[in-house]
């Protein structure tokens, strides 16, 4: 048992962090989506992992992994073993990309064939199913040898280096099933496919066709190859999968000083473009500013594709804006507005929500497939005591207007940061993963750190000045417990935890979590910078971290209840080989398997391809640390978690 002076509560600590902090403790304390106080203990009972970072991933003693898909895996029977060193582009297409990020799993209906989406996602098969998976970026000096560190693999990467790499990025899709021996891919399914930045999309919503997305190659400003900076992402009930481009401005080369274009070169610095980004432009052409200064505007949106379809052609979504997608996840109700939510990855960004115009129809898939083309986004603005609001980012509404440099909505959409600065929207501490609880229906906000914000910058919902750890909080909509109202422009919030160790000295990393027991949290339950979260059948908050190494630490995962007297009390479940972080974790429907997405691993410390930390997960002298996709069991077959 933990006193008071070892483990302060969770009113000292946010008491110890000052003034604005204790605004956003007001309403951290309110009860906010909890139902009850009845007693938990008995939730999460698996056994609790410490605190390490070595070569290796750790999990529970009841739990076992099996490495299910790698970097360089064979998505077709033909494609043979994998050699790093005579990899070419047309054989990436073939395999498994790099950097996996989001997971989806899109269960298979056994008595169904492609294109017939409306019966897979309805079976909820737990047993056979396709995994979506992003590819976010890749790294040639941990990909290739010859490369002595991380820059130089960025500014001398030869043209054949730079295909495979190009192949490497974007999304998988492959179908895999339970076996004996575990998850396994089905090589010889017609579903499997890789969508890279070779892959033709449609452009489709208000900016569509826009003079600001129109290239030398393509005119009508609708078609272009390709997606990069795949982070995380969602899906529909109607069988799509939503892609999210994130750090798409690190894949153009250039000057924006020397664009003649005073809005596109503003557009450009806004998202890191510069003379020494990666050196794709040199074989590339259209990732040259230079050459192309409309391309980085044909980027940055989100992508929604048809898994069922491997023939279908994923469209481009600028209804959702374009910024630094993390992703946006969907609350569906029938005969209610779709409502998705997302977050924009950057320092002092913003929080997004979209409403469409028309409702969703559980028995109309064709009806709903327009539903993310034509409807409304906000940006949310966190008012002190706990209350706020969703600003409509409409053109000709308030100063979103000529006089502000805005010609029509698709300027609004292809520069929604700008946009939701004018109305007022709250700058956050990196918004990453925004997401729905389908059993309390309340959002949550990972926001991961901003080292960026001083002290004069604090406020209710972002209440300290150079967050290294991260927060997370929960938006209420109106309504009751399990039923809101996702479409109203109003809603309450709360703080509901600080990342951090509670015990730190420094009161801008100290952790604030939901303890109302003794003992609630352990020293191995805190962590810092959360990242990607996902919610299990019963409600379970399980939260993928990025950023604890450095507080000595391997990333992971740690599980928390969203109600009851553990409520915000996180119990440490996974953690990553060193160098690595945890990303999308993804149940399958009956909640007895967990994907989880390790990235970069051995990424840091001077390692690469050539003299790597380590060689996680085959430990095979002749191949480089790859990153991987686990699937997660109890070992008595038993639901995650219970």
């Amino acid at each position: 048992m933990h006193n008071d002076v070892k483990n302060p509560t969770r009113r000292q600590l946010f008491k110890a962090i000052g003034a604005a902090t204790a605004a956003g403790a007001t309403a951290g304390l309110l009860p906010g989506c909890g139902k009850s106080a009845r007693h938990t203990r008995e939730n999460l009972s698996f056994s609790e992992i410490p605190h390490t970072l070595d070569a290796r991933h750790h999990l529970p003693k009841e739990y076992s992994a099996n490495v299910l898909l790698r970097w360089g895996d064979p998505l077709v029977a033909s494609a043979g073993s994998f050699n790093p060193a005579t990899l070419t582009a047309s054989e990436q297409e073939k395999r498994f990309g790099y950097n996996n990020d989001f997971i989806g799993y899109m269960p298979l209906d056994d008595k169904a064939g492609p294109g017939e989406g409306e019966h897979h996602c309805r079976s909820r098969n737990s047993a056979r199913g396709l995994l979506c998976v992003n590819h976010e970026y890749t790294q040639p000096h941990l990909m290739f040898s010859g490369y002595n560190d991380k820059y130089s693999a960025t500014r001398g990467v030869s043209a054949e280096h730079v295909a495979v790499e190009q192949a490497a990025c974007g999304h998988t899709v492959v179908e895999i099933e339970q076996t004996a021996d575990g998850w396994q891919p089905v090589l010889s399914s017609p579903y499997n496919r890789r969508i890279s930045l070779n892959t033709p999309m449609h452009i489709v919503g208000p900016a569509a066709g826009d003079r600001r997305l129109q290239t030398a190659a393509d005119s009508s400003g609708t078609r272009v190859f390709g997606t990069v900076g795949n982070c995380a992402g969602g899906k529909t009930p109607w069988g799509t999968v939503l892609i999210a481009e994130e750090g798409f401005g690190g894949a153009f080369q250039g000057d924006p000083d020397n664009i003649a274009d005073p809005v596109e070169s503003l557009n450009h610095h806004a998202f890191g473009i510069a003379p020494d980004n990666r050196n794709w432009g040199d074989h590339d052409r259209r990732f040259d500013i230079g050459v192309e200064p409309h391309e980085p505007n044909r980027f940055g949106w989100m992508v929604e594709y048809d898994p069922y379809d491997p023939d279908s052609t994923p469209r481009k979504l600028t209804s959702l804006g374009r910024f630094e997608h993390e992703g946006f996840t969907l609350v569906s109700k029938p005969g209610q507005p779709i409502v998705a939510y997302g977050g924009d990855d950057d320092e002092h960004q913003f929080v997004y929500r979209y409403v469409s115009s028309d409702i969703y129809k559980p028995d109309d898939f064709s009806h709903n497939r327009d539903l993310l083309i034509d409807g409304t986004l906000y940006a949310a603005r966190f008012d002190e005591g706990g209350s706020g609001r969703w600003l409509p980012l409409l053109f000709g509404q308030g100063p979103l207007t000529r006089e502000n440099g805005f010609r029509n909505q698709a300027d609004v959409l292809i520069d929604a940061r700008r946009a939701a600065a004018l109305l007022g929207a709250t700058p956050m501490d990196r918004p990453e993963d925004v997401e729905t609880n389908s059993v309390n229906d309340c959002t949550y906000v990972m926001l991961t750190k901003n080292k960026k914000r001083d002290s004069d910058e604090i406020d209710a919902a972002n209440p300290r000045a150079r967050n290294a750890t991260g927060h997370v909080l929960e938006i209420v909509p109106p309504g009751q417990y399990g039923r809101r109202d996702h479409t109203s422009d109003t809603f309450k919030w709360n703080t509901f935890l600080l990342g951090g160790n509670p015990n730190a000295e420094n009161p801008n990393e100290r952790g604030a979590y939901g303890q109302q027991l003794p003992g609630a949290i352990s020293a191995n339950g805190w962590f810092a910078n959360p990242d990607n979260v996902a919610f299990d059948p019963r409600g379970n908050m399980w939260i993928a971290t990025d950023g604890c190494e450095g507080f000595g630490f391997h990333d992971g995962l740690w599980a928390m209840a969203t109600d009851g007297e553990l409520r915000a009390a996180p119990k440490h479940f996974f953690g990553c080989p060193q160098g690595a972080e945890a990303c999308g974790p993804e149940f399958t429907p009956d909640g007895k398997t967990l994907f989880v997405a390790v990235q970069h691993p051995a990424d840091g410390g001077g390692s690469t391809f050539d003299r790597p930390l380590h060689r996680w997960p085959d430990n095979d002298p002749a191949l480089p640390p790859r990153p991987a996709v686990l699937a997660i069991r109890r070992r008595n077959g038993n639901e995650i978690g219970s």
